[in-house]
């Protein structure tokens, strides 16, 4: 990815009412049906945004480890998906102070623009909050400026509004699928091991870590349900749209544990699209600790035959299955 910071540097605050635009591009690795770009490269996109927002400030993410021993992470991350994407498209995406609620992190906008025949159309729009975390191997370091104190955090766990993420309690004998999957439920439980290359800092899963295993989870389900992309790519000229998406973390959960990735869909929209949910737990002795939620909204577009480009239709069986049938 390429990128072009456009915006003037003002490193005398944090949230000052300045925004930060950057020019990109979506890698290539996302362009997985012919060339449009899958909806976590969007978020990447984001991703790389901030990271030029806080350099500019004179706070990249380098120094904040460095100087001062803290990790910068995106802890919440909701976006709106209106426009598709390609790749070789050059991407306009901007960052900008959102409402702050104190305890939770600071908080932005983000913004995504591309040209489609001279006009610029919005491909993103979207809220994100950024905490700063004090990591456990950061090495002796200066004291925190005053400007970035209200955002530092001693572990994810800590933000205000991560208090009130419920964990679930093993009963003796009771294993992860019982407890999160009972009998029922409709649910989908995927247990992976945190690579080292979904961590920050030697120790953390980082926010995009989740938001890959979102992306995989989905594959997962669907591919249970016997409803694979692959499938219906081949059967129907289905392809899958992701139109909205958010990943919010609630503790912190390190290398090597094992998350235990719980996938429900929720609600089917009039008949075109289905909501789902996502919930991530790590194993501490009887308990399962609570540590990411998300959610999407997922769709698919025909693309062949007379009604190519247009929205597919869920039919009552594909409804069924979804919800917890089988096929």
């Amino acid at each position: 990815m390429t990128a072009t910071i456009l915006s003037p540097p003002t490193p005398s605050a944090l949230v000052d009412g300045g925004p930060t635009t950057m020019l990109g591009r979506p890698r290539y690795e996302g362009a997985n049906i012919r060339t449009w770009i899958g909806f976590k490269h969007f978020m990447y996109l984001v991703e790389e945004a901030v990271l030029a927002y806080f350099r500019e400030r004179g706070v990249g993410a380098r120094d904040l480890f460095q100087r001062h021993g803290l990790g910068l992470e995106i802890v919440d991350s909701s976006v709106q998906l209106p426009t598709a994407l390609e790749v070789d498209d050059v991407v306009r995406v901007t960052i900008a102070a959102g409402r702050q609620k104190p305890g939770c992190g600071a908080a932005f906008t983000a913004h995504i623009a591309v040209d489609r025949d001279g006009v610029d159309v919005t491909a993103l729009k979207g809220r994100l909050r950024v905490a700063l975390i004090r990591e456990q191997d950061a090495a002796d370091v200066e004291p925190v400026p005053d400007f970035l104190a209200p955002y530092v955090f001693p572990g994810v766990a800590a933000l205000a509004d991560a208090a009130d993420a419920a964990g679930v309690e093993l009963a003796p004998g009771q294993d992860v699928a019982d407890a999160l999957t009972p009998a029922g439920s409709g649910a989908f439980l995927w247990s992976w091991r945190i690579p080292y290359f979904y961590c920050h800092f030697s120790d953390r899963l980082q926010h995009s870590g989740y938001v890959r295993a979102m992306e995989e989870v989905v594959d997962r389900f669907l591919h249970s349900r016997g409803l694979a992309i692959g499938v219906l790519l081949a059967e129907r000229g289905w392809i899958p749209v992701v139109s909205r998406a958010r990943v919010r973390l609630l503790a912190d959960a390190h290398m090597e544990e094992t998350v235990h990735t719980v996938f429900a869909v929720e609600d089917i929209l009039r008949d075109i699209s289905y909501t789902a949910r996502m919930d991530c737990y790590v194993r501490r002795g009887d308990r399962l600790v609570h540590t990411a939620t998300g959610t999407i909204m997922h769709g698919y577009a025909i693309s062949r035959g007379e009604r190519a480009g247009t929205v597919a239709e869920l039919d009552a069986t594909t409804q069924a299955v979804l919800l917890g049938g089988a096929r």
